[in-house]
């Protein structure tokens, strides 16, 4: 069997951002290999206006049929960004077919539920199945494996089991 095919959301403004490395960390040590598909929203800029635009609804049909997906954002006002927002909304409510991880980044543990409250939601009611909670990094220490270490002992093995059950081996 083929190894999971593994993709990376990042709704932060800025270009190769600290979230996209988290992002791309937190992919790789679930699925032991690194993304397939890396989507840096901010490199897409104003196509996420444009409900016609080709790139987009290939990158929506990619990251929908992918295995496992990392959704990451920044926590602005307690949320995740609208960059993530105009991308998430193209999805049917059945536009996710595999297991989605939310991750968010901020400033302070003030907003560590946010993962939870605001983007889980969404993940769930386009179609994901989201195993495990949402991770929440605070952004300083976005580099730092130990600030993965605990969510990544429990997550690993729940989500493994749903990788398995689909056929899509991490």
């Amino acid at each position: 069997m083929s190894a999971a095919q593994v993709a990376v959301v990042v709704g932060n403004p800025k270009p190769q951002s600290r979230t996209l490395a988290a992002a791309r960390y937190l992919a790789t040590e679930l699925a032991g290999h690194e993304p397939d598909l890396v989507v840096d929203l901010a490199d897409l800029g104003e196509r996420l206006l444009d409900w016609q635009d080709p790139v987009v609804a290939d990158l929506v049909d990619e990251v929908g049929s992918a295995d496992l997906v990392v959704f990451a954002s920044p926590t602005y006002k307690g949320a995740y960004t609208g960059l993530l927002k105009l991308f998430l909304d193209r999805f049917a409510t059945d536009g996710l077919t595999g297991v989605a991880v939310p991750l968010m980044l901020g400033g302070a543990p003030a907003h560590a539920l946010a993962p939870e409250h605001t983007l889980r939601p969404v993940l769930t009611e386009i179609g994901g199945i989201v195993p495990t909670r949402g991770l929440y990094v605070i952004d300083s220490a976005h580099d730092d494996p130990a600030a993965y270490a605990a969510w990544l002992e429990r997550a690993r093995p729940v989500i493994a089991a749903f990788l398995d059950r689909t056929g899509a081996p991490a």
